[in-house]
């Protein structure tokens, strides 16, 4: 399986539609949250509202990339990293929010994501990355420790238990 992270573009509308279909059909959030905040079938109005530039109402300028295994010619997920933090993201978000599609699970597509997702963030100069996920969700937990992810803390943010975790880059 060959992963590359790419900006969408018309030719990767059908890509799109069927990802997020199945995540629709699967009755599960889909995140990361840039991903899903407008309808995906308006493909033009969509495909503006992926990236960030003028930010305005407490949001910071982010890039959304998607994630395609060329092999097989499909998405497999979605990842979305914030330029820098706010005191939001700095407490409950961090700079890289991503999401493997439901049938991808399990796969180390997340690991493998999250990495050249790490390069994007080492493009925009970062040099250290915040991660943040549930404490419940294991899978996550295990895809932020296996790319250098260090816990900093817990904490509880509308009574669910978030793990923060930080990578040197």
């Amino acid at each position: 399986m060959h992963l590359k992270l790419v900006k969408l573009a018309p030719e990767h509308r059908e890509l799109l539609e069927e990802m997020m279909d199945e995540w629709s059909s699967a009755g599960e959030k889909i995140v990361p949250y840039a991903i899903a905040k407008h309808d995906y079938r308006d493909f033009e109005a969509y495909r503006d509202s992926l990236e960030v530039k003028h930010p305005a109402g407490g949001l910071v300028p982010d890039s959304t990339f998607f994630c395609l295994d060329t092999d097989r010619n499909r998405f497999v997920g979605a990842i979305n990293i914030r330029h820098f933090l706010n005191e939001s993201l700095l407490l409950n978000g961090g700079h890289i929010g991503d999401g493997v599609r439901p049938s991808e699970r399990r796969r180390g597509i997340a690991t493998r994501m999250i990495a050249l997702g790490l390069e994007e963030c080492r493009k925009l100069g970062l040099t250290r990355v915040l991660m943040v996920c549930d404490k419940e969700n294991i899978g996550s937990a295990k895809s932020i420790q296996r790319n250098g992810g260090v816990l900093e803390n817990e904490i509880a943010v509308n009574g669910v238990t978030e793990q923060r975790y930080w990578i040197s880059l």
